[in-house]
């Protein structure tokens, strides 16, 4: 009964906790406003994902290490101040007495801090294309994870879909004379964070809450050294360029909380769906806007990529509406 919600929601990767898994699967699908500002939320936070690359682009100028000090630091402040307003500080103050889930927390801390400076490095560097597809990947990924790590055993069409993925990553590998490593180190970092946060009995905002707060320390220690020997950005670039580091924890905070107000309105078949629109605005953005290079490699490697993850979301929307109908002939 729970196979096909296990890995559907492990698809969508550490945004969907254990609570927003379980409340969109099992209730029904609503309709009127309530479904309608679930829809209008979820997609708003993956459109918002979707258009980090012109933001963080913006602070090419400023070493992505420092970039995501401040992400890291202001993201901090941003959360904190949800949780107050959100009254959330009894979920907080329960991790505080579980230092297992702490030590989970802060392994996936480390994880997800990976992700973002090799993001924001790939933004500042030209390669949104690359980093879109290790998004595009990811969803794959996850699966094979499940697979390696959690002994899970898969459909047909499950393997289909991976092995169309290796092919893909192949293509571009021998296009280009290299592997696409931004993609796969994307790809693979996020899948373990997802697969890290999936052990952490705190939901999504909690969990990034804890997060930001074991890593701010260390990121705001290293901000104030490198502003008293001089060499930060902050205060002493444009004026522009601060504002921007700034808000770079609200820019982090919103999308999750968007997310968090979506999950419990919509289906996860739904919210399935709705994640590809993310990196989906990166590739545009990356061809279009960045006039990054676009080569017949390339394109043969997303038509593999995009093949696999036609066949994985048919065939995980196929389990869902037979578990569903069983569960309907039973109650």
């Amino acid at each position: 009964m729970r196979a096909a919600r296990d890995v559907l929601a492990k698809s969508m990767g550490p945004h969907l906790d254990a609570r927003h898994c379980m409340a969109a699967y099992h209730s029904p699908v609503r309709t009127g406003a309530s479904a309608r500002a679930g829809t209008v939320a979820a997609a708003a936070a993956f459109f918002l994902w979707g258009l980090f690359p012109l933001y963080w682009k913006m602070l090419a100028a400023v070493p992505a290490l420092e970039v995501v000090a401040h992400r890291t630091a202001w993201g901090f402040v941003a959360v904190l101040a949800w949780v107050a307003l959100r009254r959330l500080w009894a979920d907080a103050r329960a991790v505080a007495s579980r230092p297992g889930t702490v030590a989970r927390l802060a392994g996936s801390a480390v994880l997800i801090g990976l992700n973002w400076l090799l993001y924001v490095w790939a933004v500042a560097h030209d390669h949104v294309v690359e980093a879109s597809l290790g998004y595009f990947i990811n969803p794959l990924v996850n699966v094979l994870l499940g697979v390696l790590v959690l002994r899970e055993r898969l459909s047909r069409a499950q393997w289909l879909a991976v092995a169309l993925a290796a092919a893909g990553v192949a293509v571009l590998t021998v296009g280009h004379g290299r592997l696409p490593w931004i993609a796969l180190a994307l790809a693979v970092s996020f899948g373990l964070y997802g697969l890290a946060r999936k052990t952490v009995g705190a939901d999504a905002v909690v969990g990034l809450l804890w997060e930001t707060g074991l890593l701010a320390p260390l990121a705001a220690g290293w901000l104030v050294s490198l502003e008293a020997g001089g060499s930060g950005a902050f205060g002493v670039a444009q004026p522009g360029t601060s504002a921007l580091l700034a808000l770079g924890g609200a820019v982090t905070a919103v999308p999750l909380v968007l997310f968090a107000v979506g999950a419990r309105s919509l289906p996860l078949s739904t919210l399935g769906l709705l994640q590809y629109l993310s990196p989906s605005i990166q590739f545009l953005l990356a061809v279009l806007v960045f006039r990054e290079p676009f080569t017949a490699a390339h394109a043969a490697t997303f038509a593999c990529i995009w093949a696999a993850l036609g066949v994985l979301t048919w065939d995980l929307r196929r389990r869902l509406r037979h578990e569903r109908a069983a569960a309907r002939q039973t109650a």
